[in-house]
């Protein structure tokens, strides 16, 4: 993890550039679906979602959730991905919720810079690292 600053622009500039964007789309899906199928399943998803720990921890600190709570969210994000209610999220699917959910915290954040903790293979990270690159050229 590294402490990073960003805003709003650093992301959209990230989303709307196709090439780094698909690329890393591209590996993450692929990184994803474990039994190499085309698609993610719920399972395959799940992984994912339970890594973020988003919903188990507050500030960096543990907390303990409700088990059926976090199902009921974790089936709430499967099923925005899953824009086709087939029961799998596949590549297409992937990238437009994903797009989707980083230019709506591009929004949130606005254009002034913030200080975040971000894990070293994070999207956000990956915008970080492109912007700085765009600055030392």
């Amino acid at each position: 993890m590294s402490v990073e600053v960003l805003d709003g622009s650093t992301i959209v500039s990230f989303v709307e550039d196709e090439e780094a964007f698909n690329g890393l789309i591209h590996d993450r899906f692929s990184n994803l679906d474990t039994n190499h199928d085309g698609f993610l399943s719920y399972a395959e998803m799940l992984k994912e979602f339970q890594s973020l720990r988003v919903f188990e921890t507050h500030f960096g600190i543990d907390v303990k959730r409700d088990p059926d709570e976090l199902a009921h969210v974790y089936d709430s994000l499967f099923v925005k991905f899953d824009h086709d209610a087939n029961g799998a999220v596949d590549l297409e699917e992937f990238k437009k919720e994903t797009k989707r959910m980083m230019l709506a915290m591009a929004n949130g954040l606005g254009f002034l810079p913030v200080q975040m903790v971000l894990e070293e293979d994070s999207f956000l990270k990956k915008a970080v690292e492109r912007e700085a690159m765009k600055m030392d050229a």
